[in-house]
This record gives structure tokens, C-alpha cells and sequence, in this order.
């Protein structure tokens, strides 16, 4: 199958390219956000290619793969020459959880019974409001990066991006008391001013590992993709329980609450606790081969492509 899609999200679009498709993606002289090409810091496979708006006029694809409203809106027509859902097979992948007030949660491709939303967890798909627009839910998967717990620093680590912009929504405000408790190495980009530290991919999984148990202090997200990624890894849980979190991380995987006095003593206790934290990472990523392994996304997708396409 052709499957034209943006790189949106890195990490993401790193499991899926990984299927038995041709991928095309858009590219601009300044790898913009409308054109990144190919990914810099992810090991891509050749059959990801790269084309430039002069090309796609005229490409043979299959199918289109949406994650943005601009994307539905106008980017598909402007680089394709071609309607999504009308003229070309297309799905729309929604990344996030709705923002605003649950009344005006309306998703941008509602109401439009030529496509299909797809959710990456179960909780987005019952908060957004999609009309008559057909939906499923196709959950993460990733690439296994191996077991590599070592957990010999006596600290949790977490990974939040842009954490000063994002604030209170990704629990930016709990890391001060949280630390009162336990110590907390936070990983991410422009996160300097919390103490955090930028790590470069490649390095990434090796220095989440040896930490003694991995902190998700996020209010408001569809599923970090970094949680996933940490239990693979062998790290135990240390969780803010909302959103997917309480669903998919099991009570021997880790600790899940909405009272940060709870998170900040099971931080504590696994820091101090060599070994139950490591037999909890061991059910952590017992838990995410189960639900969140490639070979299960790999096949969701190929079956929804499949039956959107035909």
C-alpha cells in the first residue's frame, strides 16, 4: 500500500513506518512543520520517502493519513491536488485528548462520514465528540528497546518536552513538591529551567534506565509515549492517574493516584527499594510487550487501512 501521512509525530510515525507500505512524506526547504521530510534523530527505513510539493501532484497513493485540522482543511487539496475522504481513501489520526470545556469538545472531523477518526486510547475516543464521523481506536505500539534496567542511581526520572510552556498540563507545578520527597531527574527538551537536562535520542533509553523508577507527573495527555517506552524498558511506575494512565498501568507495575502525598511516598519508597523496584519494572514490561507491542499496532493499522482503502 502508498500511504501519504506528515511527519507530526516522531516517535510515533518511527512504530508505523515500520510496516510492509511504501510511505511518502511531504518535505520543504526549511523542514518546517508542513514539510519535515524524513526524521534527523529516528532510524527511519527506505521505504519512508521523501517528496516535494512539485512531486505529489501527480503521485499514486492509497490512502492519506490526517493528524492535523490543516491537513483536513487544506494541506491534502494543496499537495495532492485531491479531497480526503472524496477523491482519495483517508483516515485521520488523533494524537490528543480534547482541550476546553467538555460541552465544546467538537473534533474538527466530525460529521464527516467519508472519513474515520482513529484514537490512540480508548479515554479520547469517549471524551471527543465526532458526530457522525465513523471512529476506532488503534493503541500505541513501539519498537521494543530491550530490557536495560540497571536502576543504579537512587532516583526517578521523568520526560516531559516543553514542560515551563506546557505548565500545570503536564504537571510542570508538582515537580517542586514531588522533589521535596524524592529526588527527580527530569529529561526533555527546554527544560533547563526546572533542572532538566535535553538528552539525545540515541542516549535517551540508556539514561532512563538507570534510574531506580520512572515519574509520569502528567495531568492531561492521551498516553506519553515516553510511559510506554520506560515500562518497556523495565522501569516501575510512578503515575498521576488520569486520562488512559490508570488502564494501562497495572497496580504490580507501579503506583497510580491523583494525590501527589501518595505519588511522592511510593517515589520515595522505590528509590530506597532496590528490590521491589526492580520487580515491578519486570511487571511494567511484561505488561507493555502485552498491550503496546509493535507487532499488535502493526497489524490494527494494516487492517484499518485495508478496509478504508478498499
Amino acid at each position: 500500500m502508498r500511504i501519504f501521512l506528515w511527519h507530526v509525530h516522531g516517535s510515533w510515525t518511527t512504530a508505523f513506518v515500520q510496516g510492509a507500505h511504501d510511505y511518502f512524506v511531504p518535505v520543504l526547504a526549511d523542514r518546517g512543520a508542513d514539510g519535515r521530510g524524513r526524521a534527523q534523530t529516528w532510524d527511519w527505513p527506505a521505504r519512508v520517502v521523501e517528496v516535494s510539493p512539485d512531486q505529489t501532484r501527480d503521485l499514486d497513493v492509497d490512502i492519506v493519513v490526517m493528524q492535523r485540522p490543516e491537513e483536513l482543511d487544506r494541506l491534502v487539496v494543496d499537495w495532492l491536488g485531491r479531497r480526503p475522504g472524496s477523491d482519495v481513501p483517508a483516515v485521520y489520526l488523533e494524537h490528543n485528548a480534547p482541550q476546553g470545556r467538555i460541552a465544546d469538545m467538537v473534533h474538527p472531523a466530525a460529521d464527516r462520514p467519508e472519513l474515520c477518526i482513529v484514537h490512540v486510547t480508548h479515554f479520547n475516543r469517549l471524551f471527543w465528540d465526532t458526530g457522525s464521523t465513523p471512529t476506532t481506536v488503534i493503541e500505541h505500539g513501539i519498537p521494543d528497546p530491550g530490557y536495560r534496567y540497571t536502576g543504579e542511581l537512587e532516583a526517578a526520572v521523568a520526560v516531559v518536552n516543553e514542560p515551563v510552556r506546557r505548565g500545570r498540563v503536564t504537571g510542570t507545578d508538582l515537580l517542586a513538591e514531588l522533589r521535596a520527597m524524592a529526588p527527580i531527574q527530569l529529561y526533555g527538551m527546554r527544560s533547563e529551567p526546572l533542572g532538566g537536562i535535553d538528552v539525545p535520542q540515541h542516549r535517551l533509553h540508556d539514561e532512563m534506565a538507570r534510574h531506580r523508577a520512572y515519574l509520569h507527573p502528567v495531568r492531561w495527555t492521551s498516553l506519553g509515549l515516553a510511559l510506554i517506552e520506560a515500562m518497556h524498558l523495565g522501569l516501575p511506575v510512578v503515575a498521576v492517574g488520569t486520562t488512559e494512565v490508570p488502564d494501562a498501568v497495572p497496580p504490580d507495575a507501579g503506583v497510580v493516584s491523583t494525590r501527589p502525598e501518595i505519588l511522592g511516598a511510593a517515589l520515595a519508597r522505590l528509590v530506597h527499594d532496590p528490590e521491589e523496584s526492580r520487580a515491578m519494572g519486570l511487571a511494567a514490561r511484561r505488561a507493555a510487550r502485552a498491550r503496546y507491542g509493535l507487532e499488535r499496532f502493526l497489524a490494527d493499522w494494516d487492517r484499518l487501512l485495508a478496509g478504508v482503502a478498499r
